[in-house]
């Protein structure tokens, strides 16, 4: 099977920590281009990679013989690089949060429609092993009813992180146009949607930026969900947690309690109403303070929706509505009002 040829779009650290050594290891894909307006950082990975190197974009999407790019940009660039690589006949795999509205979002999907290329947004927390077993007890009906859930994703911000430190575009609202809402909610309203297997009907929040300085978009937010059939939980996203990152979920049920990435060890938990209690020691999340270098599955999957020619696991749809929960979220903390969607 010839191998696909994949450009990578953007060479910061979600590049350099996931998708690039992803892709390197997959034996399915050839990386033959990487692009980033640092001259130096685009040559530093092209060199390693033994690909060519880009600082422009566009150029690199006029290469006939690139069949797939992953799109690791600022956030205000992903919705106008996506939907140019999908025009110029690529498919797209997008990291997160997809857009800055949804009329970007709305914008590449019909991008991929018009193109019959693939769009897949960069969600990993729905194959983390703990979340995928929490699903299918769920389905199975195994937790009964849900009634609540409480879900976190916090660390010291991204500038421990970013390939630029404390002057990383994450920091500026012009770039980034959210915070931790955008970096860390997004994650787990898309997980909380796969997990419960419902949409978000309303949405209240508490956004603010309190820990760090020097900056013009939010470092802590509390957020009240509540879906279709009524279940209520909180979801916190926040850089101002000043120990070890938490990335938990915790799933209230008619028939059991599940504790999702809440243990060092066991990476799910189920404590069942009659008392007995059933440890899953599955592998843990990748975190950032481990340099992030565990397979996400995010990359597998996109090859293999190309390769098969199947929906990819995380469409543009589903990302857009995972993205409109944050916009929510944002529009309650301005208005003071509960919003519905």
């Amino acid at each position: 099977m010839e191998k696909i040829k994949v450009g990578v779009i953007g060479c910061g650290s979600i590049a350099k920590h996931r998708h690039l050594p992803e892709y390197a290891f997959n034996e399915l894909v050839e990386i033959v281009a990487v692009c980033d307006i640092v001259t130096e950082r685009a040559n530093e990975f092209a060199e390693k990679y033994n690909a060519n190197a880009y600082t422009n974009y566009e150029d690199l999407l006029l290469d006939p013989g690139i069949e797939a790019v992953s799109v690791c940009t600022p956030n205000y660039l992903h919705a106008p690089i996506s939907i140019a690589a999908l025009h110029a006949g690529k498919h797209v795999l997008c990291e997160k949060p997809m857009a800055t509205s949804r009329e970007e979002a709305v914008k590449m999907i019909e991008a991929a429609h018009i193109s019959n290329k693939k769009l897949m947004i960069a969600h990993n927390q729905r194959f983390v092993p703990s979340h995928q077993k929490a699903r299918v007890l769920i389905e199975n009906g195994d937790v009964g009813k849900i009634y609540s859930f409480r879900s976190s994703f916090g660390h010291g911000g991204p500038e421990g992180w970013s390939a630029d430190g404390k002057d990383s575009w994450f920091f500026r609202k012009q770039e980034a146009f959210i915070g931790a809402m955008g970096d860390l909610g997004v994650h787990k309203t898309d997980l909380l949607r796969f997990l419960l297997g419902e949409e978000f009907v309303e949405v209240a929040a508490f956004v603010e930026t309190s820990a760090k300085e020097n900056t013009d978009v939010d470092d802590t937010a509390v957020c009240v969900l509540k879906t279709e059939s009524g279940i209520i939980g909180t979801l916190a996203a926040s850089w101002s947690y000043v120990s070890k990152e938490d990335n938990s979920t915790i799933i209230y049920g008619e028939k059991a309690i599940l504790r999702l990435e809440d243990d060092p060890i066991h990476s799910l938990i189920v404590q069942y109403k009659n008392g007995e209690v059933v440890k899953y020691e599955l592998g843990g999340i990748q975190t950032n303070n481990d340099g992030g270098q565990k397979d996400t599955q995010v990359i597998k999957h996109f090859v293999n929706s190309i390769i098969y020619d199947e929906q990819p696991p995380v469409t543009g749809e589903e990302g857009m509505k995972s993205l409109q929960v944050v916009i929510s979220a944002l529009e309650s903390n301005e208005t003071k009002q509960i919003v519905r969607m």
